[in-house]
């Protein structure tokens, strides 16, 4: 329950993301005054540029790969030429529809996103924000011809969601033509020809994987042995298999030194002296935080070397009025732990029961084609001794579901507490395993045991019938 308080708690949010937007909200809910300072629009870049557009190609991509694969069903498209003899037709893609389509969608749910803040009450002011102190925040906007003006907000707490943006190298710096970040990609009017991707991390691979499903040529430069460095190792295995499989170039062990454009094309040189040529670049070698010039260590705001603000399961920062969520901490990137911090501070804030955040549940998943989802612990921190548990495998191609659908590649893997049998992860590479997850993940909040997980029932056939299976493969025997 919410202590009481004389006059209302003033609340400043400083971004309009998953985190800042969730955290005004909570404070709306709990009876306080918020005010939200967002410079671009409701959303954030998660909404505008980021997974909201990137996970609508992605669905895209998909469509295409189930077209394309239909065949194997027994599905098959034909149509007749002058002649009147039939013959298969070409399958297109309309990048430039597919485009203006997914940054529609981002605008409608940024627009829906505002909706929501204004019937809560919440003011929202459009313009950069900055903190002046632990409690005042001074934003600039812009009003017509007549300059800057600016406003300030006296606050008793500030949460700030302010995120994070793609990391830029001075050699392979993007110009929205022919190298991009990943928030300029939405640009193209035509699926790239030759597509070289710099990075195989989360941002790599997924991108990899869209444009190459979508008909471009893809060639992938991975610093690391494989694809995905920090994934499950089989699922990384799977997800690289696949790629090759389909036609992508994955340069293993290779680390691009710099990318220019030369002619009508890109090329990307390579530590060894190796040129790679390709018709676009997309740069995705991480991100930044947009932690600076914002007042944060003027208010005594902690910051790690890479410019992180440091915050507890709750959110609080070393300041005690002053609270951070999103890509900015140093928690995970994640949308949805973004927003769960954003409630945590606030609820925290306002002495409502909180239970902080706990890491080691979080859910994540890559939106590469299959999907890799994990949850808890992982099968290396096992091995090395890290936590104890049991492991067991159990691959897709037993399923029955996963035959009817055509599904090769994939598998469920589940680890246990080694003695008790409480599940303590798992890990999921299948079609829609971001939505298979969800069961495991539960197991992993709740310290259900394999057996109470076996004896959920399961749909005959279905994907998820393989998750009780390996529960039931890892049956505790009682002494």
């Amino acid at each position: 329950m919410a202590y009481a308080f004389e006059r209302k708690q003033r609340i400043g949010v400083l971004g309009g993301g998953p985190g800042g937007y969730e955290a005004a909200l909570a404070g709306a809910q709990l009876g306080a005054e918020v005010t939200l300072v967002e410079r671009v629009g409701i959303g954030g870049s998660a909404v505008l540029t980021d997974v909201v557009p990137s996970k609508t190609l992605i669905a895209t991509a998909e469509a295409t790969t189930a077209i394309g694969e239909s065949g194997d069903l027994g599905v098959q498209y034909f149509t007749r030429n002058d002649s009147g003899r039939s013959v298969r037709p070409e399958l297109a893609v309309n990048l430039s529809a597919v485009n203006k389509r997914l940054t529609g969608l981002a605008r409608q749910q940024s627009e829906d996103m505002k909706a929501n803040l204004k019937r809560a009450g919440v003011r929202i002011v459009t313009g950069e924000g900055r903190l002046e102190g632990p409690n005042k925040i001074v934003v600039s906007t812009a009003r017509g011809k007549a300059g800057r003006d600016f406003d300030e907000v006296e606050v008793d707490t500030v949460v700030v969601s302010v995120g994070a943006s793609p990391r830029m190298l001075p050699s392979a710096m993007p110009d929205g033509k022919r190298i991009f970040t990943w928030t300029q990609l939405y640009a193209l009017d035509e699926v790239p020809e030759q597509l070289i991707v710099v990075g195989s991390g989360v941002t790599g691979a997924e991108f990899a994987s869209a444009y190459s499903a979508l008909g471009a040529d893809v060639t992938l430069i991975s610093s690391r042995d494989q694809v995905l460095p920090g994934e499950d190792a089989d699922a990384a295995a799977v997800i690289e298999e696949v790629f090759t499989r389909g036609g992508m170039t994955v340069l293993s062990k290779s680390r691009a030194e710099k990318v220019e454009v030369r002619g009508d094309g890109v090329v990307a040189t390579l530590s060894d002296g190796r040129e790679v040529s390709g018709s676009h670049c997309l740069m995705a070698v991480g991100s930044i935080p947009n932690t600076d010039g914002i007042g944060l260590e003027e208010a005594g705001v902690q910051l790690t070397a890479s410019g992180h603000i440091r915050v507890n399961r709750v959110a609080r920062t070393s300041v005690p009025s002053i609270y951070a969520a999103g890509d900015c901490t140093t928690f995970l990137p994640l949308a949805s732990v973004a927003s769960m911090q954003g409630r945590s501070a606030v609820f925290h804030a306002m002495g409502d029961a909180v239970t902080p955040t706990e890491l080691r549940n979080v859910a994540s998943n890559v939106f590469t084609q299959p999907e890799i989802a994990t949850v808890g612990w992982s099968q290396k921190q096992i091995e090395e001794g890290i936590a104890q548990g049991e492991i067991y495998k159990l691959p897709l191609a037993s399923n029955p579901r996963a035959k009817m659908q055509g599904v090769r590649d994939g598998f469920v893997k589940l680890f246990a507490r080694t003695g008790s049998g409480t599940v303590i992860g798992g890990v999921i590479v299948a079609p829609r395993a971001s939505e298979l997850i969800l069961p495991i993940a539960m197991a992993v909040e709740h310290r259900l045991t394999v057996d109470q997980l076996a004896r959920a029932f399961s749909v005959y056939p279905s994907l998820s019938g393989s998750i009780t299976e390996a529960a039931r493969a890892m049956h505790i025997v009682e002494d």
